[in-house]
Parts: structure tokens; C-alpha cells; sequence
């Protein structure tokens, strides 16, 4: 047997997430409704598979461009100089396999050992992790939750960043609260980095998934040409392709060959055949995106309409992504309330203590489902809430 003390502590203290518990505990559970997860229940649309099984008919599997193929990162600048209205050229952008994996090579180009990264929480759990995992310190900035709305105090932000602050990780819309930064914000976070010689991770994975507007307010709209940002994107949530693992990264050509080596020695690339469906993904799925956003919001409303009729649940509606993050009156251990909800309700959610110590009290659903699943779920939350709280 490997002896453990052989392994990196670092390694051997990496985290259990929290919702991966309850998904082990509540997974194959006859008629339970699934809101564990940061994903929706449509499969990926047939012409994004049709795209990849032709690449694969075609014997498209052979070793491929570390920065992805030169037709996916030209159909991306199209899609993003569209979206937010700048010329953005194709050297800007680099495929990824996964917005994780985008998350770790930012983080293994900015820090380690000795430095730290600052993150404004409550935070989908695997940022922090992954900076741990590189021997780097982390330091939660939290925003305040008051009179049902989630904020961020610059102040606080601006004084949580010292001398070791490599980068400031940045996730707006928001997983797991929907907290949405508007332009003013993001230009204060903007001029506290740039004061403080601090790199931006800008985790904009959920900005089409906004609910007022074609896209959520992004640091494209504040910076300058100059400004040290590294932007996180996924074909994940857009496209319904959580399983396919392909994600991008889009900051300053000056860092190309550094991306590419990271690349070269994480996963030496995304295969081709992933490759060509994101490129349909990107060019005939723009009516596929609408509607997906369209549902979520109907399902946002309903799921959050019923909770609230309890009086018993405290949320505010997001903004943007496809979370409710609530708590419940007279719970104060949501990782064992979670599990007895899967037992008892047959609903699982994610406990709040699983985005660090300021979500802790909170629950996170994903209503990013079927209009009639939802509305049961949040039936069998408010009965549950009223019987067992």
C-alpha cells in the first residue's frame, strides 16, 4: 500500500466536495428530483453531436493545435465581438478542456507556493480547491447578504489584497448566489487590481444566462486594452455540454505560448471532434441558447414564487445563472438537512457548507430543469419545510 505521508499534503488534504456527497448519497434513489448539480436536463443538441460524429467518420482523430483548432478560435471572436461589441481577434482565444481546466491554468500561471489569490464568496467550490492544491493561501472577500440581495463592499475587497496577491478570482453571474455585478462595480474591482498589480480571473461562464438582457455586464464593458485579465468561458451551460469537457480561455495575445505550454503539458489539447461540434455549437445555436434562458427564467420564478409562500425561506431571485440560494427558517446544519431532504422530500440540493463558512446556512437548487419538475420539487421543499422545520 502507498504510504500516504510519501504523497503531497497538499494533495492528500484536498477537500470532499460537499455536493459530491449528496449526489453518491442520493444518486439511483427512485423518483427523487436532481438539483445537485450546476448542469440542465437537456442533452446536447443533435446538431452539435451530428458535428462530432462526423469528424469522427472522418477519421479527424489525430493529435491537434494546443491553442485549438484555427476554425474554432476564429468562430469564437466572431461569437464574442458580437456579443459584446468590440473586435476581438482570434489570438485572444485558447480552447480548454473545460472551464475547470481553463480555472487551473490560470491559477498555475499566477500562483503557488508563497502566493495568494483573493476570491469574493460565497464560491462554487472548486476554485478554492484548485489554488490549494498548488500550495497557494486563499483569502474569501464575502458579499453581504442584506434585505434579500447579495452585495459586495469595495472596501472590503480593496483591503483583503496585500503584498503576496497574485490574483483576484471573479464569478459574476454567480454560482452558487446569482449576484450579478453591474458596470460600476465591475470598474471598481477593476481600479482596486490594477492599483494593487493584482491579475484578474474573470469566471464569466454564466453571462448569457442573464435576466435582463442578452448577456450579464462583463469587465469587456470597463477595462482597457492594457488591463491584466484572464477571462474563463465553457460550452458547458450555453450549449447543454457539461459532459463534453470543452472550455476556453480568452485574455492578451502577449500570454499565447504560455497557455499553449500549459496545455502542452496538462492535456496536450481538446480532440478535434469535440472541437467541430463546439464550432456548431457557436455558429447554429444562438435559438437553442434563447430558449434555454427563457425556461430558466419561467423555472426561476416558479421555484422561487412557492418557496417564498412558505415564509418560512429566505432568497433572493438571481440576477443571472440558474441557482436558488435560500435558507430555511430553524436550520442551522444544512450538509445533514440536505441528506434528509433526499430521504424524506426526494429532492436533492446542494448544502450551502460546500461554498465555504458564508454559505454555510444556505441551500442551492438548480431549477435549470423541466418546468413540471421544478414546480414539484418546490412543492416537496415547501411541504418538507413545513412538516419537518
Amino acid at each position: 500500500m502507498l504510504d500516504l505521508t510519501r504523497l503531497r499534503r497538499e494533495a492528500v488534504e484536498a477537500p470532499e466536495s460537499g455536493i459530491v456527497a449528496v449526489v453518491n448519497h442520493a444518486r439511483g434513489k427512485e423518483g427523487l428530483i436532481p438539483m445537485w448539480a450546476g448542469e440542465g436536463d437537456l442533452s446536447t443538441p443533435k446538431f452539435i453531436a451530428d458535428a462530432a460524429a462526423h469528424s469522427l467518420a472522418e477519421g479527424e482523430t489525430f493529435y491537434t493545435w494546443q491553442r485549438g483548432l484555427p476554425e474554432l478560435r476564429e468562430a469564437l471572436a466572431k461569437y464574442s465581438s458580437r456579443l459584446y461589441g468590440q473586435n476581438l481577434e482570434s489570438d485572444r482565444f485558447f480552447v480548454t478542456g473545460s472551464g475547470m481546466h481553463a480555472i487551473q491554468l490560470a491559477l498555475m500561471a499566477l500562483a503557488g507556493a508563497g502566493d495568494e489569490v483573493v476570491y469574493i464568496g460565497p464560491v462554487w467550490p472548486n476554485f478554492e480547491a484548485a489554488a490549494g492544491l498548488l500550495g497557494a493561501s486563499r483569502r474569501e472577500v464575502s458579499l453581504d447578504f442584506a434585505e434579500g440581495r447579495w452585495h459586495l463592499d469595495l472596501d472590503k475587497l480593496k483591503s483583503a489584497i496585500g503584498p503576496n496577491t497574485k490574483a483576484l478570482f471573479v464569478n459574476t453571474p454567480s454560482n452558487p448566489t446569482g449576484w450579478t455585478a453591474d458596470q460600476e462595480t465591475l470598474a471598481g474591482i477593476l481600479k482596486i487590481a490594477r492599483e494593487a498589480g493584482v491579475v484578474i480571473i474573470a469566471d464569466e461562464i454564466y453571462a448569457r444566462f442573464y435576466y435582463d438582457g442578452l448577456r450579464a455586464p462583463s469587465f469587456h464593458d470597463v477595462m482597457a486594452a492594457h488591463d491584466a485579465i484572464i477571462f474563463i468561458n465553457s460550452f458547458s451551460k450555453n450549449w447543454a455540454m457539461t459532459g463534453w469537457r470543452v472550455g476556453w480561455i480568452e485574455t492578451s495575445p502577449a500570454l499565447g505560448q504560455i497557455v499553449e505550454n500549459l496545455i502542452q503539458y496538462s492535456t496536450s489539447g481538446v480532440a478535434a471532434f469535440m472541437q467541430r461540434g463546439a464550432i456548431a455549437a457557436l455558429t447554429q445555436g444562438e435559438e437553442f441558447v434563447e430558449n434555454q434562458i427563457a425556461r430558466a427564467e419561467t423555472a426561476r420564478d416558479i421555484f422561487c414564487d412557492i418557496l417564498t409562500a412558505t415564509n418560512k425561506v429566505e432568497l433572493s431571485p438571481p440576477d443571472g445563472a440558474f441557482y436558488a440560494f435560500f435558507k430555511i427558517d430553524g436550520v442551522t446544519d444544512t450538509r445533514a438537512a440536505a441528506f434528509r431532504i433526499v430521504d424524506e422530500a426526494k429532492v436533492a440540493v446542494a448544502p450551502g457548507t460546500a461554498f465555504g463558512p458564508q454559505g454555510a446556512p444556505f441551500f442551492r437548487a438548480c431549477f435549470h430543469r423541466r418546468l413540471d419538475e421544478v414546480e414539484a420539487a418546490a412543492h416537496r421543499l415547501a411541504e418538507w419545510i413545513g412538516y419537518q422545520v
